[in-house]
């Protein structure tokens, strides 16, 4: 795709890629598979895996490839299956309680509870497998030979960046990103919690899994270390002000336009930066976060249009009335 393409014409790409590595429901077992995709299918502005998109192109990929695009495919519909599986997951009775998720009723809703677990926990190993297999396709062409010795083409500097990719989305993903400030926020709802717990389940909750993106595609591109780790940064500030604009819009929005609940925090009794500081702190906030990651990113990544759509998106994702 040229670099001269609008940020808005890149959801039909974004939205192929996704809708091309689901799974199929003619496959046993078939409702579980059902859920899955009614969940995938539901809309949504696929934020993550377009930053992981942006983030690869402005890494200054020029010697991208064909294994290197189909690796990257891959990863970009993983990062959308882990955050739809962590949706569905946070609108079960259990957790969230809600009702409506994209303007549609909740997997929970639409199928049963015991179908809307298996099919959240199906979504996380299947964007595993997914990555995995696109592995596999790459070994699999003619750069490995028949008696499994690699042939003089094989990239080892892209296989190695693929383990780097692979270990960021399950760590990012894992007990010590997303699951585990989700579990703190389930274990804290309702209780009285200090701003460092506060902070920590917006790091980990939400700012993870914007880390991850950012940070998977640069490795992809085969960036520096030291740029990977400062778009962690950049992805942990857009995180925190994406997650306190969720907050006001909790607060303030209109579950029309959002296509969800709103009134969760408080009906909850979650204690959040808006509940704390109120709505024109929280604005101020949003604003500073999100100015810091477009400062990280400009000083970062080569002057460019795909590093400009990537600031560019950055802010719609912190400006956002829905």
């Amino acid at each position: 795709m040229t670099n001269n393409v609008a940020l808005t014409d890149l959801q039909p790409h974004i939205e192929n890629v996704i809708r091309t590595h689901l799974p199929d429901e003619s496959d046993y077992p078939s409702h579980i598979v059902e859920a899955m995709n009614y969940a995938m299918t539901a809309g949504g502005k696929r934020i993550r895996p377009t930053l992981m998109y942006l983030a690869y192109k402005a890494a200054d990929n020029s010697d991208q490839n064909a294994s290197d695009s189909s690796v990257l495919e891959a990863f970009m519909s993983a990062i959308e299956m882990i955050h739809t599986h962590s949706l569905i997951h946070d609108d079960l009775p259990a957790l969230d309680n809600d009702t409506l998720r994209r303007g549609r009723p909740t997997v929970h809703v639409q199928f049963d509870e015991s179908t809307a677990i298996l099919a959240g926990d199906a979504l996380l190993n299947y964007a595993y497998e997914t990555v995995l297999n696109s592995f596999d396709a790459v070994m699999d062409s003619d750069n490995v030979d028949i008696s499994g010795n690699a042939a003089e083409s094989i990239d080892f500097g892209f296989i190695g960046s693929c383990q780097k990719a692979m270990r960021i989305l399950a760590v990012k993903t894992g007990i010590k990103g997303m699951l585990g400030g989700q579990g703190l926020d389930v274990e804290l709802s309702g209780k009285k919690i200090s701003n460092e717990e506060r902070d920590y389940i917006y790091e980990k909750k939400t700012s993870a899994l914007i880390e991850a993106p950012l940070m998977i595609g640069a490795t992809l591109a085969g960036a520096a270390l030291e740029t990977v780790a400062k778009l962690e940064q950049a992805g942990r500030a857009v995180g925190l002000a994406f997650q306190v604009q969720d907050d006001i819009l909790d607060a303030v929005g209109d579950s029309e336009k959002l296509g969800k609940e709103v009134h969760q925090d408080e009906r909850n009794e979650k204690n959040t930066f808006v509940s704390q500081y109120g709505i024109e702190e929280s604005r101020k906030f949003v604003k500073d976060k999100s100015e810091e990651a477009v400062r990280i990113i400009d000083e970062v990544l080569p002057v460019g249009p795909w590093r400009d759509k990537l600031t560019e998106l950055i802010m719609m994702m912190v400006g956002r009335e829905n």
